[in-house]
């Protein structure tokens, strides 16, 4: 209903009756242009979809001239690139951000106006591309605009899903997945590369052959999936060198089989595409049962496979012997899941090349790199060792090989300490290991931030750090501030070029310019006036999209981040029915108004993740209707939360909740996005919080709870008794005995126990409180207060602090971590040398 609303939406076309064609501006001309050819309408006939299409097909055409020649340059002058590997790329619009890169937004906003139109209103006719979840994506995402930003030549692969995770209902407070068949329109930006196509082969058994006084492996009855690109240009901020994001689509090499259908065959007639095409259908299928975790093997083999060979197959066209590889190619493996581009890489040097084994290692030693993003052993990807050979046995007999190998090396070091050895082989107890595969083999291995860093070379890789403690290294995440406050806060972004100019838009050391204005009084009021704004602009959303009505007088207190249990939100839950309850027993206790912002998606098999959504959204029914409450506490959970959404939310917030079990999260990127904006964190020790922390300074962050030395022993002496927290602070008992009383609505009174159990006394896979919510959550309770009163009684030292954060979040721009990585890892030149 929503998307005929915007199509019956036509353009004010007065301004154009008085002007004859020729004297048209040439954007409006192109337009046009565009609107006829490519969809036969006129602009009286066209949809603002069609609209946008036909702007975004303009814009296209001046990336692709400035995309076309950096690749043939690139090519010509031999300049090394870089693959980054990732599962996921959470790009987000890409519409009006092509239009501030390339320095055409104002151009295109005259040019609307002049239809009549409001650019924001076309530009909301572009779907999210449905390729990543959360912050794994979305920094492969700001990593590439800034390697773009950089000039530094870049290719991203990943697999073109044909829908996303799920598109998220909230229906009688629950999550309920639907699909996001994001491309059914079809998507503006890329290229199809159907003559580049690659073969990929599953199943099948491999026989030695005698050929030339050699044994040779061949693989035989095996199946064939095709792997076609298509590639996506990514603009820098004033580049000349737009990265490339490559995706690979699965197709069925058989398309159709006629003689099963015409005998009436007809399931087996299209059995062999519908297999072959799911590899490509969905993002991240649930892995809860064999077929899921099958089909997910399948994707990650079909991405590094389609990658690997189209890297080499590149390299032999332009400089024929791969010996000479590294001198043109370094890879980036993105967390664990595409792993399999290393043992990918040796059957092609071993089985196709002709290596020996000892070259073949060595070359792919010099080319990969393993950034790790999580130290949860279920993230740390594990693939049965029976499931895993039956469906790739060549690549299942190099990696037996490489493990065979590895450990006879292990053993040298850790000499017949066979339960050492074991935790740290690539394959033991029937189970493959990619996180250890990368450990015997890549040349660097990234926390992405220090704390994380320090966990992976003392807790997690501690024996592997022991090893080659020369491979390690911490290089923090980072954001692109185009995307985070040019796109995301237009108002701040022209207050800022007002007070310091507009370098920083490319610079982000430019942002310290803006720490004097902190003391400046008038700027601080206008700072608070635009945080006013986009509180409204975030309230219009939500009563669009969701018919809500936020007290826009209010603190804005956001938790926005992907549901899991460690990042906490089960706290918050807990902190605002003890605000409830003491509201019930004193209505005076609180005189600010409070809105709560929730925004999460729960993975389709987390249970528990998805009662916790169940949760925030009976406690909102409970405190939005209670006379009490309703005026002063208001609990909103922003449904099917993206890059869209966040670009409204994140501007609008005061406080940014990083509450996550310290030492839990490896980095995090929304605490960065909100700092940038000018929401204070309020946040454990954990991730980038601790650097966070470092820049602003004690005074401009509110910091609580156990710090991760804390909670790293009271796990490894198992002395934590949530118990004993529940019998002696009555807060800890009122707030949690909500969840069992029957006093949030709508919901039966044992929809909690779960979580009830859980923190009291555990369950069969964890002890009691795994995530330590109780022991925090005293000394969450007391940051709060500070928080609220300060934001009460000082609204300027509040925004003061606020400034702060945004001149001192420079330092988190994705082009500062892209810079670390090329000068430590990668040794790219730049495309102007």
């Amino acid at each position: 209903m929503e998307k005929e609303m915007n199509n019956a939406k036509k353009p004010n076309r007065a301004a154009l009756a008085e002007k004859p064609a020729g004297k048209l501006p040439n954007e409006v001309k192109e337009i046009l242009g565009k609107l006829k050819r490519h969809f036969g309408k006129t602009l009286e006939t066209a949809s603002m979809e069609e609209l946008y299409k036909a702007s975004a097909l303009c814009i296209r055409d001046e990336i692709l001239d400035l995309w076309m020649n950096a690749n043939s340059r690139v090519e010509k002058e031999g300049k090394k690139q870089v693959y980054y590997l990732s599962a996921e790329f959470l790009m987000g619009r890409a519409y009006t951000n092509n239009m501030i890169n390339m320095g055409i937004l104002e151009k295109y906003r005259k040019t609307f106006e002049f239809l009549g139109l409001d650019l924001n209103e076309v530009a909301d006719q572009e779907k999210d591309a449905g390729l990543g979840n959360g912050g794994l994506g979305r920094l492969a995402a700001c990593f590439l605009d800034s390697l773009a930003t950089l000039e530094l030549p870049a290719v991203g692969c990943g697999i073109r899903y044909e829908y996303g995770l799920f598109r998220q209902r909230i229906v009688d407070g629950e999550q309920v997945e639907m699909e996001d068949n994001w491309i059914e329109d079809g998507f503006v930006w890329e290229i199809e590369r159907p003559d580049e196509e690659i073969e990929v082969h599953f199943d099948g058994e491999i026989e030695e052959v005698w050929m030339e006084d050699k044994m040779v492996p061949v693989h035989k009855n095996y199946t064939t999936v095709l792997a076609v690109p298509y590639d996506v240009p990514i603009t820098g901020y004033q580049s000349k060198c737009p990265a490339t994001l490559r995706l690979w689509s699965a197709k069925a090499k058989k398309r159709f089989d006629i003689k099963d259908f015409d005998q009436g065959k007809y399931f087996q007639a299209i059995q062999e595409r519908e297999m072959a095409e799911a590899i490509s259908k969905v993002l991240y299928p649930n892995d809860n049962h064999e077929q899921g975790k099958l089909l997910r093997l399948r994707q990650f083999y079909f991405l590094t496979s389609a990658t690997i060979q189209s890297i080499v197959r590149k390299h032999k066209r332009l400089h024929g012997n791969l010996r000479t590889l590294p001198n043109y190619v370094t890879i980036q493996i993105n967390d664990t899941h595409p792993t399999l581009a290393i043992p990918e890489l040796m059957r092609i040097l071993l089985d196709e090349e002709g290596f020996n084994w000892d070259d073949a290692f060595a070359l792919v030693q010099s080319l990969f790199n393993y950034t790790n993003h999580t130290i949860l052993s279920e993230a740390l990807e594990r693939w049965d060792e029976q499931m895993f050979k039956l469906l790739l046995p060549r690549i299942y007999s190099i990696v037996q090989a490489m493990n065979e190998k590895y450990c006879r090396w292990l053993n040298k070091f850790y000499k017949n300490d066979m339960d050492r050895i074991s935790r740290m082989a690539i394959v033991a107890y029937g189970q493959i290991r990619m996180a250890n595969l990368c450990l015997a083999v890549v040349g660097h291995v990234n926390g992405v931030s220090q704390l994380h860093g320090d966990i992976l070379k003392k807790e997690l890789f501690v024996d592997e750090y022991r090893v080659n403690p020369g491979k390690f290294m911490a290089i923090t995440n980072g954001i692109t501030h185009r995307r985070w406050l040019a796109v995301a806060n237009p108002g701040l972004t022209q207050l800022m070029t007002e007070y310091i100019g507009n370098r920083f838009v490319g610079d982000y050391r430019e942002f310290e310019k803006l720490l004097p204005f902190a003391e400046d009084e008038t700027f601080l009021k206008k700072y608070a006036a635009v945080k006013q704004e986009n509180k409204k602009r975030l309230a219009a959303y939500l009563e669009k999209k969701q018919g809500v009505q936020l007290h826009t007088d209010a603190l804005f207190d956001v938790q926005c981040k992907r549901l899991h249990e460690y990042k906490r939100q089960l706290l918050k839950c807990l902190h605002i029915l003890y605000l409830y309850n003491k509201l019930q027993e004193n209505p005076n206790f609180i005189t600010q108004p409070i809105v709560f912002l929730f925004a999460a998606k729960a993975a389709p098999g987390y249970a528990r993740a998805k009662n916790i959504i169940r949760l925030i959204n009976a406690i909102g029914e409970l405190v939005n209707n209670d006379p009490v409450t309703r005026d002063l506490l208001q609990v909103v959970f922003i449904e099917n939360y993206g890059v869209s959404s966040a670009q409204l939310l994140i501007p609008a917030a005061d406080i940014s909740e990083q509450i996550s079990t310290a030492g839990m999260e490896a980095s995090g990127t929304g605490n960065m996005k909100l700092m940038m904006n000018g929401a204070l964190t309020m946040g454990t020790m954990d991730g980038a919080n601790v650097e966070i922390y470092e820049q602003v300074g004690p005074d401009n962050i509110f910091i609580f709870g156990a710090r991760e030395e804390e909670i790293f022993a009271m796990k490894r002496y198992s002395n934590y008794r949530p118990g004993e927290i529940y019998e002696k602070n009555i807060d800890v008992r009122n707030a949690l005995t909500r969840l069992i009383d029957g006093s949030l609505p709508g919901v039966s009174v044992h929809q909690f126990s779960d979580l009830y159990q859980s923190l009291l006394f555990g369950d069969y896979n964890n002890s009691a409180d795994p995530y330590f919510v109780l022991h925090d959550f005293a000394a969450y309770i007391h940051t709060f207060d500070r928080a609220r009163h300060k934001y009460q009684r000082n609204p300027m030292g509040w925004m003061k602090m606020a400034v702060v954060n945004t001149a001192k979040s420079g330092f988190f721009s994705s082009d500062r971590t892209i810079r670390e990585y090329n000068e430590r890892i990668w040794h790219l030149h730049h495309f102007a040398e």
